[in-house]
């Protein structure tokens, strides 16, 4: 069986102004592709379908495209849903896409044993059990047993979360002790770099897991949440697939890539990352405001799409006229064919700079994560640590339900 672990498509993403549907449609395209040419029987989308919760017609738009277009190929589907998603915006339509052999499983299931979905080989045999794990939100992990149970917010996620392999690799063995199973998750994992478009998770990605809560009986697990693809703990049967584009300058360094799973016999004999075709670059230009003009006037990038570059100019001592040339600059191009201009940063080395600076070079509120500001806020008020650390959990419980 081959079966092809991709995550965090993000449909519906904007990146500092711009859409990014373009891109991902050209994604779409290699996607079917690929999974024609190379003939795979199973595709696995590890949350995040979609960038808001709710959203536009538009963005439904394109994901129904890409659902009718997986249906034609012949392979069977597995979505589950992210942080990002809405589990009644993916769950609706579930029942109509499961008679197209496409599975849906939105948020945690009332009955865990709904989220193993088996998947037949040609014969109409049982080939391989997945275990079709979401995004656990906080109210699917914890009961109020759990205040007494355990000392922190924190661990009782955290063992939460190990609990609900722990019970689907149980049923796994009972009901299914001959059938290969693998597993999917949309989680933060301990030691992994991240980027700056994922939102935080469970207690600010506190409650990070280790891989040795994923029971023996998954010989692979197909993570999604964290954009850059990596291995977890050096054990390459446990990956992030990352996302297939780029959803911030952070990511532009990043190979973006989907992996195929090969089995035979019960048995996974093959993992391969298979990269995606780059559509577009996301470029920083560092350097005095001289060096960036020429260094722009030079840049002549190559692909489909136009590049997205982002301008830092260095300059030693401050001057309005400088940032007034630098917003020129930017103006200059914002006709260009060849790329835009998304973001562009003023730094003065001398740091004696007045107040008309500091607003005009001020971080864009794209920049900001709303942690940062509360802290910041909490940094202007007399409190002790204790207190503080109470205020922040419950601040980051309020982010998580919106």
């Amino acid at each position: 069986m081959k079966i092809l672990h991709t995550a965090d498509w993000h449909i519906g993403k904007i990146l500092h102004k711009y859409s990014l549907s373009t891109e991902l449609d050209l994604f779409f395209d290699w996607m079917i592709n690929y999974i024609v040419d190379e003939d795979i029987d199973l595709l696995i989308v590890s949350g995040d379908i979609f960038d808001l919760a709710n959203p536009t017609i538009r963005d439904k738009e394109q994901y129904y495209d890409i659902v009718l277009r997986l249906y034609n190929t012949g392979c069977k589907v597995i979505f589950t849903g992210g942080n990002h998603d809405s589990v009644g915006e993916l769950n609706a339509p579930k029942e109509i896409l499961s008679a197209i052999n496409i599975t849906v499983v939105g948020g945690a299931t009332e009955t865990i044993a709904d989220e193993l979905i088996p998947v037949k080989n040609e014969k109409g045999d049982i080939e391989l059990i997945v275990a079709a794990v979401p995004f656990l939100r906080d109210r699917d992990l914890r009961t109020q047993e759990d205040g007494i149970k355990y000392d922190s917010r924190v661990e009782a996620i955290r063992e939460g979360i190990k609990a609900h392999y722990a019970s689907l690799g149980d049923i796994c063995s009972k009901e299914y002790p001959h059938t290969m199973a693998l597993a999917m998750g949309h989680l933060y994992a301990s030691g992994v770099t991240v980027s700056e478009s994922e939102r935080e998770i469970h207690v600010g990605n506190q409650a990070a897991v280790r891989s040795n809560i994923f029971p023996e009986q998954f010989k692979y697990v197909a993570l999604g949440h964290i954009h850059k693809p990596q291995i977890v703990d050096s054990n390459p049967r446990i990956r992030y697939s990352g996302s297939p584009i780029a959803l911030s300058f952070s990511e532009k360094a990043d190979t973006k890539q989907v992996i195929l799973i090969e089995t035979h016999q019960g048995e996974v004999t093959e993992v391969t990352d298979i990269a995606v075709p780059q559509s577009r670059e996301l470029k920083k230009i560092t350097g005095t405001l001289e060096e960036i003009e020429k260094e722009l006037k030079l840049y002549e990038p190559d692909y489909t799409l136009p590049s997205f570059v982002e301008v830092e100019v260095t300059e030693k001592e401050f001057s309005s006229i400088t940032l007034a040339a630098v917003e020129e600059l930017v103006l200059s191009y914002s006709d260009s064919d060849k790329f835009k201009i998304l973001k562009h940063k003023t730094v003065f080395e001398n740091k004696q700079l007045d107040t008309a600076h500091l607003f005009t070079e001020g971080t864009s509120i794209e920049e900001l994560k709303p942690i940062d500001v509360f802290q910041k806020r909490l940094d202007s008020e007399d409190i002790d640590e204790a207190s503080r650390k109470v205020v922040e959990e419950a601040f980051l419980e309020l982010l998580e339900s919106l």
